[in-house]
């Protein structure tokens, strides 16, 4: 039984005559006579009466056509859908982020999507960067801004470097400066209390490294915290955090003290290796014209360096 053959059924059916109903799908007349006799011979029934006078359908016809109208409306719906998904009328992206990106970047990257795309259904997933990639691997996620470790990346993820953005002590601006001088090192870090985010976060890791790196031991204020948890109380003056340089942007009663030597962490795009969704693919645009634009406009700080710049030409990617 195929759609086609259903088709000529139901348009015999409306118009109860062969040459008419030939006329209208488009066939010879013989050609729609097979192919109803091979659907009467599959289904183990005739469908119509074929005697003088009238075409009418048997009672087996009777039975068919409201199940054939169905599934040809089925059919219809479903063209439709994928049309629309294609013509990026509707359709669903899901994003992952950490939560400092979605404090610096992401916000603002899906407002942007959300006006030139309103019918296509965002969902944001907010975690450390290892969920993030198991989340991408099982298909939970189309597409993640996430953090590069030192290891690399699963080798099954399509990955592109976004951003190098350099981590500073977060202290209250209304206190004293955590330095004279304006910088400070990891081992004047550690004579400070810090204020430390929950365990996955990958700046507690980073975080932690350079301690170890510089062979001192932190000191810890409060532990656990989320990114929004965390700013919060070194507002308040709990103790300082190593954070992201792009969440300073917007909070005036935070204090920025670059480390020395620096700490630098990649932020990357990061999906499946295979073909993505029409929808999926134009949020990837939209975040890469967004950086640049951001870029370009002076809207990033001056230690953060863009490593991939959007050419609006033949939607290229060129290394920064």
């Amino acid at each position: 039984m195929t759609l086609q053959q259903l088709s000529y059924f139901v348009a015999l059916a409306d118009v109860r005559s062969f040459t008419r109903a030939a006329d209208q799908s488009g066939v010879a007349q013989p050609t729609l006579s097979r192919q109803l006799k091979a659907l009467e011979d599959e289904l183990g029934a005739p469908l119509v009466n074929r005697g003088r006078g009238e075409l009418t359908l048997t009672p087996a016809g009777e039975a068919v056509l409201p199940l054939a109208r169905r599934m040809l409306s089925d059919m219809d719906s479903a063209r439709t859908a994928v049309a629309e998904l294609v013509g990026l009328r509707r359709g669903r992206v899901r994003v992952g982020a950490t939560p400092s990106l979605c404090i610096g970047v992401v916000a603002d990257v899906l407002r942007v999507f959300h006006e030139q795309h309103p019918d296509i259904h965002l969902e944001l997933s907010e975690n450390g960067s290892q969920p993030l990639v198991r989340d991408l691997a099982r298909g939970q996620l189309d597409v993640a801004m996430l953090v590069v470790p030192r290891e690399g990346l699963d080798p099954s993820l399509e990955i592109t470097p976004l951003l190098r953005e350099r981590l500073s002590v977060a202290s209250p601006r209304s206190g004293r400066p955590p330095s004279s001088r304006g910088s400070m090192s990891v081992t004047e870090l550690s004579r400070r209390s810090l204020v430390m985010f929950r365990k996955g976060y990958d700046l507690r890791e980073v975080t932690l490294q350079a301690y170890a790196d510089a062979g001192v031991t932190p000191k810890f204020a409060v532990e656990g915290g989320e990114m929004d948890a965390v700013l919060r109380m070194v507002e308040a003056g709990t103790g300082v955090a190593v954070v992201p340089d792009l969440v300073f942007a917007g909070r005036p009663r935070l204090r920025r003290t670059v480390l020395t030597p620096p700490l630098y962490r990649t932020v990357a795009l990061a999906r499946r290796a295979d073909a993505p969704t029409q929808a999926t693919q134009a949020f990837c645009d939209t975040l890469l014209s967004f950086i640049s634009e951001v870029s370009a406009t002076g809207g990033l700080s001056a230690d953060v360096q863009v490593l991939h710049r959007w050419r609006d030409s033949g939607a290229e990617l060129t290394r920064g």
